[in-house]
């Protein structure tokens, strides 16, 4: 897929946070945040950008690490714990009121999709802005103490989750505990195994775990999901 976007920014803590926005080739769409996971907004998450600007979307993944990227564990993993949880909603709000007040946006209803850490900050994304209604949330991780989102804010929107069979032990009680919480704050969650699989197994840069099958299901399932949230 030829590359489909540019780089942007938009107003966020006071000042400007930057993205990779991407179009349909319809010049119009409901609004889709993306969000990276440790490695920082690399091309994996922008060819994903440009995968849900093909299915229509118009999407936008901010850099939540400031121009920070990696391809080494140690380092993302400190990338990841050095974010503050207050900067990251700041952001995701600002992408989503940025998002809504274009002309080429259709709806002042907004998705956000993440994966691993993204996963985590996706999910919380449906308490930061009340133009998220919808989430979706590959092998979600939430390892920062300050991570304590309102779920109340949940009430009325959608979560779904997809889970990656090796993350069962560690992740699987955060993911069930999590949702119990969104449930009963009147939020509707939905979870998805996927039997097998690796965790990062929608990551076509790392052979090692990616799963393409699954891939492809879980960003169908997403793009339903958005299609049918975001009119």
């Amino acid at each position: 897929m030829a590359r489909m976007g540019d780089m942007v920014t938009f107003a966020s803590n006071g000042g400007a946070c930057s993205g990779y926005l991407a179009i349909p080739e319809s010049g119009h769409g409901p609004a889709v945040i993306v969000i990276q996971e440790w490695w920082g907004l690399v091309p994996h998450i922008e060819r994903t950008a440009d995968r849900f600007a093909a299915a229509g979307f118009v999407a936008l993944a901010p850099d939540h690490y400031r121009g920070a990227r990696t391809t080494e564990p140690d380092e993302a993993q400190k990338l990841m714990m050095g974010l503050k949880i207050d900067q990251v909603v700041r952001d995701i709000a600002g992408a989503a009121a940025y998002l809504v007040s274009r002309a080429d946006v259709t709806s002042d209803k907004v998705g956000t999709v993440g994966f691993c850490m993204g996963g985590g900050l996706a999910l919380l994304a449906g308490t930061a802005s009340e133009h998220v209604v919808a989430t979706s949330d590959f092998y979600p991780a939430t390892p920062w103490p300050d991570y304590h989102p309102d779920w109340t804010k949940y009430s009325g929107k959608f979560a779904m989750i997809h889970k990656a069979e090796s993350d069962e032990g560690q992740a699987g009680p955060m993911i069930e505990k999590l949702s119990t919480v969104i449930r009963d704050s009147g939020g509707d969650v939905e979870i998805f195994e996927y039997p097998g699989s690796q965790h990062a197994f929608f990551n076509d840069d790392r052979a090692e775990v990616y799963d393409a099958a699954y891939a492809d299901l879980a960003f169908d399932r997403t793009v339903e999901l958005f299609s049918h949230t975001l009119s």
